[in-house]
């Protein structure tokens, strides 16, 4: 390897780049079967978790801006996935709640997380929880060490 450190082929954030791309492609059929966007899996994600969110809550949890979650959540909501409410103690509140159909939906993405491991690890022997736990570790602690020299916005 050459150590020039502006070729390409030494770019960790080109590697990072390229693994994300492959990851969203990886997940598109997938999550296409359930009838989700990555978008939306993970506000189902959240909701699963939550029970329910309001649309600030969603947005601190994904690290979206309200002009990304907002249309989504409406779009979720046409596809019976999500109810909207606005809180009565505050109108400009608006919570999102799970329908019946986005609770049960939980059941069949219950097997996402393996399948897309599979995918990551499918070529060094299948998927292991302790394998994907060290890559996620690993991803954690990247981020908290660029958060910690103040490399990122506080929202990122």
């Amino acid at each position: 390897m050459d150590t020039d450190p502006l070729l390409l082929e030494n770019q960790i954030c080109f590697r990072v780049y390229s693994l994300e791309k492959s990851i969203m492609a990886a997940y598109k059929p997938i999550l296409r079967t359930l009838g989700l966007t990555y978008p939306q899996y993970l506000v189902m994600m959240v909701l699963w978790e939550k029970e329910e969110s309001t649309i600030g809550g969603l947005c601190e949890s994904l690290g979206l801006d309200t002009g990304t979650v907002s249309p989504l959540v409406k779009r979720m909501e046409k596809s019976g996935l999500v109810e909207r409410h606005r809180q009565p103690a505050d109108e400009r509140t608006v919570v999102v709640v799970l329908t019946e159909k986005g609770s049960r939906l939980r059941e069949e993405a219950a097997q996402v997380p393996h399948m897309i491991g599979t995918c990551l690890f499918g070529g060094t022997g299948g998927f292991d929880l302790a394998s994907y736990n060290r890559l996620r570790t690993a991803l954690d602690e990247a981020l908290l060490a660029l958060r910690a020299h103040a490399c990122l916005d506080s929202k990122t």
